[in-house]
């Protein structure tokens, strides 16, 4: 994985899988592949510019305090399976939504790329949330990123 920052506040980040575009955005976009790595928590889309996005907090999440919805936004442009922006917002944060947007690219020999962006002006404590810094609260996007990849390419979760 290849991490880079630019502007401070916005991060990139690219991984490479061994899994077709479609695969990589229905495991980013449908709720039986969200529940299977990172947070593990259930996505939900309305999939059209304007729609709602939220991601629903699994029960031992629930239970150590995390809301039910602890992520919600709305989606900003959709191009199956190549590109989805969207804005996303930590509910328990007192900060505006930011921009994500993830960017799925075919390369070569069954190889595609996916770089996610996430604009983070204006949201320190949600840049902190995503970079991994607050303890015990995850590995953020890194984290979240290889276990996808990991689950894509083996079937495993890093967890499972």
């Amino acid at each position: 994985m290849t991490t880079t920052t630019t502007a401070g506040t916005t991060k990139v980040y690219r991984v490479y899988i061994k899994a077709t575009p479609q695969a990589i955005w229905d495991a980013i976009t449908k709720p039986e592949w969200t529940q299977k790595y990172g947070y593990q928590g259930i996505a939900e889309y309305d999939l059209r510019p304007g729609g709602r996005y939220r991601a629903l907090a699994i029960e031992e999440h629930q239970q150590a305090g995390m809301p039910e919805v602890p992520v919600e936004g709305e989606v900003v442009e959709v191009d199956p399976p190549f590109k989805l922006v969207q804005t996303w917002r930590p509910t328990w944060l007192d900060e505006p939504a930011t921009r994500l947007t993830y960017e799925i690219a075919e390369q070569h020999n069954g190889v595609t790329s996916l770089t996610v962006t996430h604009e983070l002006a204006g949201a320190p404590q949600t840049l902190a949330q995503v970079n991994g810094e607050i303890e015990s609260a995850g590995g953020g996007w890194a984290e979240v990123l290889s276990d996808l990849k990991s689950l894509l390419e083996t079937g495993r979760s890093l967890y499972a």
